[in-house]
């Protein structure tokens, strides 16, 4: 991702990775400044805290990157690439949507439980 002249390299990952993921992502991180030999921004991207409203806090983690500037959790990666209120927006559109579908994805699961015990 580019902003203005600053670039930004992404490695974005489940909510709860094990420690080879937390080890193989940082050494990508470090590829990756090394491949562009100039100043960039690499992370580490975890879409939500599962942890939340506490911060997050991973004991796979252990030290493998520094969480000021390599780790971005929830509302500081989402506010990154669409500006402030962005993690509120995606939460309310999932909120709405859940609350849409919750009867029909509710009935296939069903259907697909019913289906797969009945064979």
């Amino acid at each position: 991702m580019k902003k203005g002249n600053d670039e930004y390299y992404i490695e974005i990952k489940t909510a709860k990775p094990n420690i080879d993921v937390f080890a193989k992502s940082k050494e990508k991180l470090l590829q990756w400044i090394a491949l562009r030999k100039k100043k960039v921004n690499t992370f580490l991207a975890i879409p939500y805290n599962p942890y939340h409203p506490k911060p997050y806090n991973r004991f796979t983690l252990q030290g493998y990157l520094d969480e000021n500037e390599e780790l971005y959790v929830g509302d500081r990666f989402w506010e990154l690439l669409g500006g402030k209120g962005t993690y509120k927006e995606i939460l309310d559109v999932f909120d709405e949507v859940g609350k849409e579908f919750k009867e029909k994805i509710q009935k296939k699961i069903e259907e697909v439980a019913k289906e797969k015990m009945d064979f």
